[in-house]
């Protein structure tokens, strides 16, 4: 099964919301595993970030003002045609990431999950609702949601589609427009699912995709957007952050991690093994909450290593439009050569590489085999840094209690694994973790595809969430409406003020008797 032809990549590439005639205003993109070129697309200028925000600004207005069922409805159509084109989106993904068919396909289901809950949830979520009022019978107090506006969503390369469009969902049936960059590497992703948005019935200008670096399209997003979501590095999240705290707009972001998985006594190993190879490898490690760092007790860290390893090596590692390969490319020269780095850096230092360890050009000019090392120490550059590749660490600990403590002696804490002889046990494991999101008896993908739970990070792994009510309320701004009745606050006539007081302050004691106070 090849790539996507030609033809269709410039199909989406016209969808690129850019005026441009000047063909040298253009960035050719190749396909992953082979370095073909797929096709280009434009490259955005601030003065195209500017007219996009222009006519999103307006459609935005239009959008806010239809029923939350009618924005549900489009997005319940655009979640049939994900189903019936999720082919296509595949090749599309693969093309441009070199993931494996099975590691695309999780985008595909992560995007379907977020257009199903958002469209059923957000109507009741987003209706206004009554509260306690200051004075009982006085006062009828209701809480509202506004939109905010126009949302910037800054894209990463890794999960194109779902960290470019996912985050659009919830913004657009908050009844905001957004802008999004999609990253200089993967425009096409965001671009295949716009187009399936319009055809949706998503108004054009609601939505823009605006192609080009981020020094320059990401900065002026962030200049003029009134609410920005972010995925990426947490380097690259705090200088983010500092930019919107000058404006004092809100801001969401999912960064990195050093995600650890706790093996205990009594686990089955040999489905940890299995399940541990995808839980590390899954898009060549280049996924921010896959495993890095693997605490396995001391009496059974021989057997689950000898099982790990050999799962390891039986994996496939290959370029496949299909489902014949377990494991897929690396996207880029910098991913190699980091990974590359990583692995020389530890060896040098004493330690010892049980599986892989080195790049396959014969396979394509970006795989790397999947890296299984031991005596990992912190003085290593993949010791307590994020490699973001085919790269993970066994680390044999004497107890429970000492996984525990050194799977929180990071300062990431976005995802974590655990698995124990019981599901109570893991579930007492889990809950003592410093980490957004905790699997017992798996690796990731449970706690990504729980779309009604928060999805986030502690530490420099993030801020805010997504998933869940606040992955839908973030993008809006609460209002409280307060409608007074039969009297206002001043005293009524005939009344001291002196008498009013102590009046409003008996009642006021009063409410303590109240539920809801």
């Amino acid at each position: 099964m090849p790539a996507p032809e030609a033809a269709v990549f410039d199909r989406l590439s016209a969808l690129a919301a850019i005026d441009t005639p000047d063909a040298r205003r253009r960035k050719t993109i190749a396909e992953t595993f082979t370095g073909t070129p797929l096709g280009s697309v434009p490259v955005g200028t601030v003065e195209d970030v500017v007219a996009a925000f222009a006519k999103a600004k307006a459609a935005q207005t239009r959008w806010a003002a239809r029923p939350v069922a009618e924005r549900a409805a489009v997005l319940e159509r655009y979640r049939a045609l994900i189903v019936e084109n999720r082919e296509f989106l595949m090749d599309v993904v693969q093309a441009e990431t070199g993931k494996a068919r099975w590691a695309a396909q999780e985008e595909i289901m992560g995007l379907i999950f977020a257009a199903r809950y958002f469209a059923r949830t957000a109507p009741s979520l987003l209706a206004p609702h009554s509260v306690p009022g200051a004075f009982p019978v006085l006062n009828r107090t209701s809480v509202r949601t506004q939109p905010k506006g126009v949302v910037g969503v800054v894209a990463p390369w890794n999960y194109p589609m779902l960290l470019s469009i996912g985050d659009s969902i919830p913004a657009l049936i908050a009844g905001n427009a957004v802008v999004v960059k999609p990253d200089s590497q993967t425009p096409f992703s965001s671009l295949a699912n716009a187009e399936l948005l319009y055809r949706a019935g998503l108004p054009r200008d609601l939505l823009a995709v605006v192609p080009g670096p981020g020094t320059v399209v990401g900065t002026a997003i962030v200049d003029h957007c009134d609410y920005l979501m972010f995925t990426g590095s947490s380097a690259t999240g705090r200088t983010l952050a500092e930019q919107c705290g000058r404006r004092l707009i809100g801001f969401s972001a999912e960064l990195g991690g050093k995600n650890p998985m706790i093996v205990a006594k009594g686990a089955k190993l040999d489905k940890v093994a299995k399940a541990a190879v995808r839980a590390c490898f899954s898009n060549a490690g280049q996924l921010c909450i896959s495993i890095e760092r693997l605490y396995v007790e001391r009496a059974i860290a021989e057997e689950f290593t000898e099982k790990f390893v050999a799962a390891v090596q039986a994996a496939k590692l290959g370029a496949a439009y299909d489902y014949s390969a377990d494991i897929g490319s690396l996207i880029s020269e910098a991913q190699l050569e980091t990974v590359t780095k990583h692995v020389a850096d530890a060896t040098s230092k004493g330690a010892k590489v049980l599986a892989g360890g080195k790049a396959r050009p014969d396979l394509g000019p970006l795989f790397f085999e999947p890296t299984v090392l031991a005596e990992v120490t912190d003085e290593m550059e993949c010791g307590r840094n994020e490699t973001f590749g085919p790269l993970v660490a066994i680390y044999p600990v004497d107890s429970v209690d000492e996984a525990i403590r050194l799977a929180n002696d990071t300062e990431y804490g976005l995802n974590a694994s655990v698995w124990a002889a019981s599901k109570t046990e893991g579930e007492r494991i889990a809950a003592q973790l410093h980490a957004g999101t905790v699997c017992v008896d798996e690796g990731y993908a449970p706690a990504w595809g729980s779309t009604a739970a928060p999805m986030g990070g502690m530490g420099i792994s993030g801020v805010g969430r997504r998933h869940g009510p606040d992955g839908l309320l973030k993008f809006t701004e609460p209002q409280t409406v307060v409608v007074t009745r039969f009297l206002n606050l001043d005293a009524p006539p005939m009344v001291s003020q002196d008498k009013w007081q102590r009046f409003l302050m008996a009642v006021a004691r009063g409410l303590r008797f109240l539920p809801g106070r």
